[in-house]
């Protein structure tokens, strides 16, 4: 029996990037998905840029065997967004349609990702949009910003104190910059380029070349041996032992990667407090979340007051290039935040 295809009701679908599979050689594909329907506590935003994130690329290739956190397949990814507000669900106060926003809300399992035209985001997850940047650059700030402030506030920041900074030019260790500058703090910061000196100076912070200045002589340099009060290790990973040679006694280090085994011998003896920050925990555990859009909101005020600027990588790309903006975060070139604008 042949039937009329215009008796079936017609879906809206919105273009999105998704991953069909997982692994080294995932390759991201144009696909046509449901729009998606605001619900209660969300927000549907229609999409003006995203931005990648390391955890991005490394959900990309590991996928959900190695990487529980990993959307089901067939995924959309990303996590960070920028946009304008298309409608309120119920319950939600604070936000209406034609708002301009930002945050950090898709990306992980349960949650579609950013690399689509629309989001429905819950709205504890948002913020609005700093005024004083564009789109882009607000979508380079969520999940980087979120990590910084979360760091910097677990540490104690304070007016006066120092404040070294592993990564200074990196997504996370850019904006923890400018914030500890902002909170106060004479601020120091790790490059492994001298390139990267004017970047580090013009965000008020002192530059130390790693490659070339072991942690001894820069501690004996900048505070007379008796190290920093806080130390926020971007880095993570095996340079935790030079946090913790470079901390003071009683110190602070705040880390945003731990995932390995190491000695704390001489975090013991210095008594130095660890602070893991892993911000995905009230994404992926609904805990906490409004934590996130309070915090968003906070660092749009910085930066509507000058006080915050993120570093968006020259290399532009849109969302059918998705693949190559991975690549470009993966080659290590990119100079700041690699953003994709729909």
């Amino acid at each position: 029996m042949h039937i009329h295809a215009s008796i079936f009701k017609e879906v809206s679908a919105m273009k999105s990037m998704v991953l069909n599979l997982y692994g080294d050689d995932a390759q991201f594909k144009a696909a046509e998905i449901a729009d998606p329907v605001v619900t209660p506590g969300h927000v549907l935003v229609r999409i003006a840029a995203s931005s990648v994130n390391t955890v991005d690329t490394m959900i990309r290739k590991m996928g959900q065997d190695q990487l529980p956190l990993s959307p089901d397949l067939p995924a959309v990814l990303g996590m960070d967004f920028a946009g304008t507000v298309e409608a309120v669900g119920e319950g939600v106060d604070g936000f209406k349609p034609g708002d301009e926003v930002y945050g950090c809300a898709g990306g992980l399992i349960g949650l579609q990702g950013t690399l689509a035209e629309f989001i429905n985001a819950d709205a504890k997850l948002i913020a609005h949009k700093p005024k004083s940047l564009t789109m882009r650059e607000a979508a380079a700030i969520p999940l980087v910003g979120i990590t910084a402030f979360e760091g910097l506030m677990r540490a104690g920041v304070k007016e006066g104190q120092t404040v070294l900074v592993h990564g200074g030019v990196g997504g996370v260790g850019h904006l923890a910059v400018q914030l500890a500058k902002h909170m106060g703090a004479d601020v120091y910061a790790t490059i492994r380029d001298d390139n990267e000196v004017g970047t580090i100076e013009g965000y008020g912070a002192k530059a130390i070349n790693f490659t070339n200045e072991a942690v001894t002589d820069y501690v004996a340099k900048h505070t007379g041996g008796t190290g920093f009060d806080v130390v926020f290790d971007s880095v993570g990973g095996a340079n935790m032992t030079n946090s913790f040679e470079a901390a003071a006694l009683n110190g602070q280090v705040a880390t945003t990667v731990s995932m390995l085994e190491l000695d704390l011998t001489p975090a013991h003896f210095k008594g130095l407090s660890i602070h893991v920050v892993f911000m995905l925990i009230p994404m992926l555990h609904n805990h906490g979340r409004e934590q996130h859009g309070q915090i968003l909101a906070e660092l749009a005020r910085v930066a509507d007051a000058g006080a915050l600027k993120p570093l968006v990588d020259e290399m532009s790309f849109g969302l059918a290039e998705v693949g190559a903006a991975y690549d470009r975060l993966a080659s290590g070139k990119a100079k700041g935040k690699i953003v994709i604008s729909n």
